[in-house]
This record gives C-alpha cells, sequence and structure tokens, in this order.
C-alpha cells in the first residue's frame, strides 16, 4: 500500500497527513509519529510513506483551519479504518459544532448508545484522524477538559482558536 505523506507547519506543531488515492487515512502530530506509524501498521500491515506536497488539497485545508477557517475541515474527504463503532464515533465526532463542545455521554447518547460514555472514550482516544474528526470538542460531564492524544494544552489550543468557552 502506497501512501502519501505531507507535514503541515501549524501554530501547535508539525501535522503528519497522510492520503490514499481518495481519503485523508490519518492526520497526527510529529512528536506523535510512532502513533501515527502504529495505527497505519495496524490498519494496512505494510505500506510505504511517499512524500507528496499537498495530497488531495488536503494541506491546503489544513493551512486554512490554523488560518481562521474553522469549517474548512468539515468536508474533508476521510476513511478512517477500525470497527462498526470506532467508525460511528469518529463520524459522530464530525456533528459536534466548531465552538461547541459535546460529553462523552451526551455523544454516547447522540450514538443511541447512552451507557457507553466510556468505550466511546476509548474510540475516541484512537481517533486516526486529528482535527478533521474533531475529537478535540469532547469533554467530561462537568465541562472538563479531559484526554487528548495530542496533549491537553493543545486541547486547549483548539478549542480557544474555534471560540469555544470552557
Amino acid at each position: 500500500m502506497e501512501l502519501k505523506l505531507d507535514r503541515v507547519e501549524s501554530p501547535i506543531g508539525i501535522v503528519l497527513l497522510a492520503t490514499d488515492e481518495r481519503s485523508v487515512v490519518s492526520l497526527d502530530f510529529e512528536e506523535y509519529e510512532a502513533r501515527f506509524a502504529a495505527l497505519l501498521t495496524k490498519r494496512f500491515g505494510s505500506y510505504r510513506l511517499t512524500p507528496a506536497p499537498d495530497p488531495l488539497g488536503a494541506s491546503t485545508l489544513v493551512r486554512a483551519y490554523f488560518a481562521g477557517t474553522v469549517a474548512a475541515l468539515d468536508a474533508l474527504p476521510v476513511d478512517t479504518g477500525g470497527t462498526a463503532f470506532q467508525r460511528s464515533v469518529w463520524l459522530g465526532l464530525r456533528t459536534i459544532p466548531s465552538g461547541t463542545v459535546m460529553s462523552y455521554g451526551a455523544l454516547a447518547s447522540q450514538l443511541g448508545v447512552p451507557k457507553a460514555s466510556r468505550a466511546v472514550g476509548y474510540a475516541n482516544s484512537l481517533n486516526p484522524i486529528a482535527i478533521a474528526l474533531p475529537c478535540h470538542r469532547v469533554v467530561g460531564a462537568d465541562r472538563s477538559l479531559t484526554g487528548y492524544a495530542g496533549g491537553l494544552e493543545r486541547k486547549r489550543w483548539l478549542l480557544a482558536h474555534e471560540g469555544a468557552m470552557i
């Protein structure tokens, strides 16, 4: 499997972006490159990353997001892999409007599994396409900033960038 890779500078670190011929398959921060690689290996087995400027125009959209067009990633084509439950959680993240937050329990209820907030949280932690599938918009029931694979400071920055009042 050949994937295209670009590195995009942002105010909160270098973003790694991998695409296949149709969709973004992974987006993460450079210091989590081992996690990025592990998720790709788990999904594809053997793969090769080929450097490519702006694959599928996705890098341009990531830059637009960081430049202030926070809706730039809303229609970015993504292909997450994962189980049916994980995909439902990850795609459910896109229903959380920019500038707002939702608790894990509320997301679980929205997905029709109101008692599965912990499972939703675990799936959220494995989100392979950060920012575009906005797991940073999910917070604790008391609106506290809880775990974020990219670090709580990044989560705080992303929410402030989008205008969320925490």
